[in-house]
């Protein structure tokens, strides 16, 4: 089990809300992730998701927490790609503020609520949506987003689960972000566009802040319906 529960849960759904922009980042190596945290900074977003799919993610999750700590600067730090239990508690451990699936297993959804540690786990039909609902949740990620239809498909599954809130992610680009964020039951967005793995290789991370300042100049809050 991770050390202790995630104190700061409740701030993490109002922070996602307000930056309504979650890069999704594949790191290979664990010494990208100060300069990228610096990248992401300087182009006006504190946020990002670190997926478990590479040796790196732990120790890049733990540098760019405690690069936080020693700046004084607000980062909210998520896990991506998380499978297992096991994960979760490396995944917090390691600094993780929020975790992220790909799919919806309940044994990693109420392994995270007893941790109090947000969770989104990924679906992609009503019937993961309510099964999402059976498990206490209202947040999911909508996974893959543009394969499975992308805005048109959110807003036919937010019609009848008008209280649900999506993360749509995957296979999304800068030019359909404007789309989802006009979407009033998107919380926020994840893409990859402006960590791209090409980008990452190369170590551009100009090129990195340029396309997350342009990302956050398209960020406006959610519609909220009126009455």
């Amino acid at each position: 089990m991770a050390d202790a529960p995630n104190p700061g849960a409740g701030d993490v759904v109002a922070a996602l809300a307000t930056t309504r922009l979650v890069p999704v980042v594949v790191i290979e190596h664990h010494e990208d992730a100060r300069p990228l945290a610096a990248a992401l900074a300087a182009g006006g977003l504190r946020c990002a998701e670190i997926t478990f799919r590479t040796d790196a993610a732990e120790a890049a999750l733990r540098i760019m927490t405690e690069r936080a700590m020693a700046e004084d600067e607000s980062l909210l730090v998520g896990a991506g790609t998380v499978l297992t239990p096991a994960q979760v508690d490396r995944a917090v451990a390691a600094g993780a503020r929020f975790i992220v699936s790909p799919g919806l297993s309940p044994t990693v959804v109420r392994h995270c609520q007893g941790l109090r540690v947000p969770v989104f786990p990924g679906v992609a039909t009503a019937t993961e949506i309510q099964a999402a609902l059976e498990e206490g949740l209202d947040i999911v990620k909508f996974f893959p987003a543009e394969p499975l239809g992308g805005v048109a498909m959110v807003s036919a599954l937010a019609a009848p689960f008008t209280g649900v809130r999506f993360i749509p992610t995957g296979g999304i680009s800068a030019t359909q972000l404007a789309g989802y964020l006009a979407h009033r039951s998107v919380l926020a967005v994840g893409g990859s566009w402006m960590v791209a793995p090409k980008l990452m290789a190369a170590g551009a991370w100009d090129e990195i802040t340029r396309l997350t300042a342009e990302a956050v100049s398209m960020v406006a809050p959610p519609v909220r319906e009126k009455g």
